[in-house]
């Protein structure tokens, strides 16, 4: 089965091969006989019923400096050009996300888009994952510094992120003694319309921050990542470490609940991050980790992922 593939990520010539999930899954497809195109966000448009993007004819290679190899731009009709498309790109999920997600959605029925682009847009990382609140550590929406002061007197140390932020990005502990509390609310309220998310901090996390992957639901591995010296973020962006673990009797009963609902959603490749046994996020956007799981445990997700991919496409 050769495939159509058009893969909507972030610019080609800056990413990081080394450890790129998306290029591992370019790879995988081209080592299948699936042919690439290539495109931003921006690049997508409406016109009489169609939707297009103006994308590049791709090869792909595994050489640092000399990763790649494009044609000349053509337009696509993303429903009768195309077989699948990858919705790939980084966060922020901002409106641009969002907008692109009902476009692609326009193409349901004719073209797999995955993640299914009306599950991305209704499974924001950190919102998706209070469907599972039994799992996850005491947590806080809010825009009150009131509601904010209540919560960390009753959990003593807490974490506070952006509620749509991601790698990492803009992640802090607070202290007992609530210094810079009210000053990072004030930030927070600033800098981003949206409430922000505060968690009971899990000591844990000096021990790891599990990313398991999920490919169609089931377990496809899993990486240990740990923070470094005075950081309590252990992405491996913002400077985390990635060690070879096991699933825990926990783990396993976390991403059993999951594969049901992940599964009807159309969320193919899923990212789920647990810390001493609960869960924190669940990464439909854009995950990553495979090229760690897969150096580790020597496996091939990206060929997990293409298998649930061709299994699903709509010919």
């Amino acid at each position: 089965m050769n495939l159509r593939v058009a893969v909507q990520m972030d610019p080609l010539e800056s990413i990081g091969i080394a450890g790129d999930s998306t290029f591992a899954l370019m790879l995988k497809a081209q080592e299948r006989g699936h042919r690439l195109f290539q495109y931003l966000a921006q690049d997508l448009g409406y016109e009489d019923g169609r939707v297009t993007a103006s994308a590049r004819p791709v090869t792909v290679q595994r050489i640092e400096g000399d990763h790649f190899t494009a044609g000349d731009p053509v337009t696509l009709d993303l429903a009768a050009d195309v077989d699948v498309v990858l919705m790939r790109q980084d966060p922020p999920f901002d409106i641009g996300y969002i907008t692109a997600t009902y476009l692609l959605q326009r193409i349901a029925g004719e073209t797999l888009v995955v993640n299914d682009p009306r599950s991305v847009r209704d499974a924001p990382e950190k919102l998706f994952v209070l469907d599972f609140a039994r799992f996850m550590p005491p947590t806080l929406i809010t825009r009150s510094l009131a509601d904010l002061k209540a919560f960390h007197t009753r959990h003593g140390e807490i974490v506070l992120k952006p509620l749509h932020g991601n790698a990492g990005a803009a992640v802090f502990r607070i202290g007992k003694d609530g210094t810079n509390l009210a000053a990072l609310a004030e930030l927070f309220g600033q800098v981003w319309r949206e409430p922000y998310i505060a968690q009971a901090f899990l000591p844990a996390v000096a021990e790891g921050d599990k990313r398991i992957v999920l490919v169609d639901g089931e377990v496809a591995g899993a990486i240990n990542r740990k923070p470094g010296p005075g950081e309590i973020r252990s992405n491996l962006a913002a400077g985390g470490t990635a060690y070879a673990t096991e699933l825990t009797k926990r783990e396993r009963e976390i991403c059993d609940a999951l594969s049901p609902e992940l599964k009807a959603r159309g969320l193919i490749f899923v990212g789920i991050d647990v810390i001493g046994g609960h869960l924190t996020e669940i990464n439909v956007t854009s995950p990553t980790g495979i090229v760690a799981i897969d150096r580790f445990n020597g496996s091939d997700t990206p060929g997990l992922i293409w298998d649930a991919i061709e299994r699903k496409v709509i010919r």
